[in-house]
């Protein structure tokens, strides 16, 4: 079958992130992950779904308001995409109100924990607090406003929680329905409100309860026949990607101020609310059936990250510390020892102190003159950072690449951004059409009368508090090789420059990523062809970008193994026959995120091995600056090896890929359970232990030659 851009089999990039989420979900019903895990993994499932419906969602939105011409020009039709979505969601979110009530709340009480939910379930020492507290506390924010059909029309704000309420009014007869507004103030309140304990029990209720409760004393001449809540999802309105021209930073700001009053994306219901309730706000608030999602009684759940866990650590994970990285933490001579062989971190399994130390050693070494970074996302209490404004202080030249496009952290970088200027570091922001998403640091120092440089490479951001959470590798290296072609990748960003130079070593964006994944797919078919052991090995967040699954396609069809690792978005197919028989792929969600990207080309058995920032997306190999990098140290190399090896033998936590979208988790064919996350943990720890004992022995040996 030759393969063509009309018949090759391809999975639309927002489906299949839908079905990602879904797999985060399923840690939500996993009985074997700890309960209050279980929780976290219901907010974070909330918190993805809220930020694909402010920009996916919307976009998909804005393409169906487009012309009939202009629609003929892309790819899928927005109609028929919109409607697959929809109907996935609402698929999910009844599996996630049974979830929620049918597992979570019966578990939280078999473990002396009770969610209240219903008036009746309240005493009276509980409804004599919960007076008390809403006339101490809320009464100032709840705001109810009678809705008039064409006249009385309140703003919602994005995200916010509202109740609507069915009045009716005493002296008019059945049927003689009014309708109101009340806002529940869960971004000046906590969500979950303590109650007196009872019975043994830890009580909570969620504000919006305790609001509803409380209601009727806002409507003393009206019967309340029913309260629904509500919530509105508004566009985030930062199209700013493709803009070529004109003053970024003023464009971004002015952005950012827009972003909390643009249009709908999605408004939220309780799927009970009553159709003439439901009729009656999509008139008022000019809502169209794209709009409309139904959830179950609760919105906002990405609160639950907030869930009161009462001090029972034993129905959370089970510690993992990360471990120090001794060759560089434990280091008398920092940039020595890095001279000496390359060094790399896998964080969140390794502290990442060897990375802030990197930039606190440069900010104090007398020898070091200069200091670049790129900065994508950052931690809002940041030593980097801190350590960037005291090399000025020390009074080296510092400067730093801003990227204020990082969506949902434009202005938190703007912010930094100004903060580093002022401080007198050399800030260059972000370039039209294009996004900086590679992870960059480089040190110059002077050596003997020579400049050195010393570079960290890595495959996540420079922010202290993700490092915690995500899975990524750092390397730290004088090897010049890399070295040189950093300073390139600096002086493009400073100057935009095309470096007169090619890349020979890094992968970068702009330049010749795409180009050399393709040679190296290529020259994996040519092996595969001549009769030799041709095989791929890809990890990463997320495949979608047409050209490269084309490649993957023909890869298989010419005989080349090809397996993968991806957590997120897969628009590749695996398990067709004549097309991607040859092509396996597997998920992996558990308690920490995977982020790293890490490529493997067999070549012929002198492997090739890539770290990157990049996943294998259009908007990452067209229309980014990105930087993959190759591992040339044998030490770091099989200890790569050995980290995909796990990977690709969990039997615990990864889900197979296919077609069908069934998130099926992998089959234990063995009597061995091998969860990724704890495995590479005490794949470290081991070897931290036996370096500590190579040690010892080499200090007992060298006391006894004395």
């Amino acid at each position: 079958m030759k393969i063509t851009d009309e018949n090759m089999p391809y999975m639309h990039r927002d489906i299949s992130w839908l079905t990602f989420n879904y797999r985060v979900l399923q840690e939500a019903k996993d009985p074997s992950v700890p309960l209050m895990e279980r929780i976290k993994f219901m907010a974070i499932y909330s918190s993805n779904l809220d930020e694909f419906f402010r920009v996916r969602v919307a976009n998909l939105r804005n393409l169906l308001r487009l012309g009939k011409k202009t629609k003929k020009k892309i790819e899928y039709d927005p109609k028929v995409i919109m409607k697959k979505l929809l109907k996935i969601i609402n698929k999910q979110q009844e599996e996630y109100s049974e979830i929620f009530m049918n597992q979570i709340i019966p578990q939280l009480k078999s473990h002396g924990i009770t969610v209240i939910m219903n008036s009746d379930q309240l005493d009276e020492e509980k409804k004599e607090f919960i007076e008390n507290f809403f006339q101490d506390n809320l009464l100032p924010f709840v705001q109810p406003v009678l809705l008039v059909k064409d006249k009385i029309r309140p703003f919602l704000n994005n995200a916010a929680l509202y109740l609507t309420v069915i009045l009716h009014p005493k002296d008019q007869p059945k049927g003689n329905y009014e309708y109101a507004i009340v806002k529940v103030p869960s971004d000046q309140m906590p969500r979950f409100i303590e109650l007196p304990e009872s019975d043994g029990f830890q009580n909570l209720i969620l504000l919006d309860d305790i609001v509803r409760y409380s209601v009727r004393w806002f409507f003393p001449g009206y019967d309340i026949e029913g309260m629904y809540s509500i919530k509105l999802t508004r566009d985030a309105e930062l199209y700013i990607d493709d803009e070529f021209s004109g003053n970024l930073i003023s464009k971004i700001s002015k952005s950012l101020i827009k972003r909390n009053v643009g249009p709908a994306s999605r408004f939220v219901f309780d799927r009970e609310i009553p159709d003439h309730l439901l009729d009656f706000l999509k008139h008022v608030f000019e809502l169209e059936e794209f709009d409309l999602l139904p959830e179950g009684k609760y919105h906002n759940n990405f609160d639950y990250f907030k869930f009161p866990d009462f001090g029972m650590t034993h129905l959370q994970n089970t510690p993992l510390p990360p471990m120090k990285y001794g060759p560089l933490e434990d280091s008398d001579d920092f940039f020595g020892t890095i001279t000496e062989k390359d060094h790399m971190i896998h964080v969140p399994y390794h502290s990442y102190e060897s990375c802030v130390r990197f930039f606190e050693e440069a900010a104090a070494d007398p020898h070091v003159t200069h200091i670049k970074i790129v900065q994508y996302r950052v931690a809002k209490v940041s030593r980097i950072m801190q350590a960037l404004m005291n090399a000025v202080k020390a009074g080296k030249q510092v400067s730093a690449f801003v990227e204020v496009k990082a969506r949902f952290d434009e202005e938190a970088n703007l912010t930094w951004g100004k903060k580093l200027e002022k401080a007198g570091v050399n800030v260059h922001y972000s370039f039209p059409g294009v996004k900086v998403h590679s992870k960059l640091g480089m040190i110059t120092r002077m050596e003997n009368g020579q400049v050195k440089l010393y570079c960290y490479l890595s495959t996540g951001n420079f922010h202290e508090g993700t490092a915690k959470i995500y899975s990524d590798f750092g390397l730290f290296t004088a090897d010049t090789r890399l070295t040189r072609e950093v300073s390139r990748v600096f002086s493009f960003l400073e100057t935009v420059k095309v470096p007169i130079q090619d890349f020979k070593h890094l992968l970068v964006g702009q330049f010749n990523l795409r180009s050399s994944l393709s040679e190296f797919i290529d020259r994996e078919i040519e092996n595969a062809k001549a009769g030799k052991k041709a095989e791929i090995i890809l990890k990463m967040n997320s495949l979608q970008d047409r050209d490269m699954i084309k490649k993957l396609y023909e890869a298989n069809q010419a005989g080349v193994k090809i397996k993968m690792i991806i957590r997120g978005i897969c628009s590749l197919i695996p398990g067709i026959p004549g097309l991607s028989e040859n092509i396996e792929a597997i998920s992996i969600v558990d308690r920490f995120l995977e982020h790293s990207r890490v490529f493997i080309f067999h070549n012929d058995g002198k492997r090739d091995i890539y770290l990157a920032s990049a996943d294998w997306m259009t908007r990452n190999l067209s229309y980014r600056v990105e930087t993959a990098f190759p591992i040339y140290d044998p030490d770091l190399r099989a200890e790569l090896f050995d980290y995909i090896d796990i990977q690709l033998r969990d039997n615990v936590k990864a889900r197979i890929l296919d077609g069908e979208n069934s998130d099926n988790y992998k089959e234990n064919t063995s009597d061995i359970a091998v969860r990724t996350q704890s495995e590479v943990y005490y794949y470290y720890k081991r070897r931290a232990e036996n370096q500590r004992m190579e040690e010892e022995k080499a200090k007992e040996e060298g006391q006894k030659s004395k």
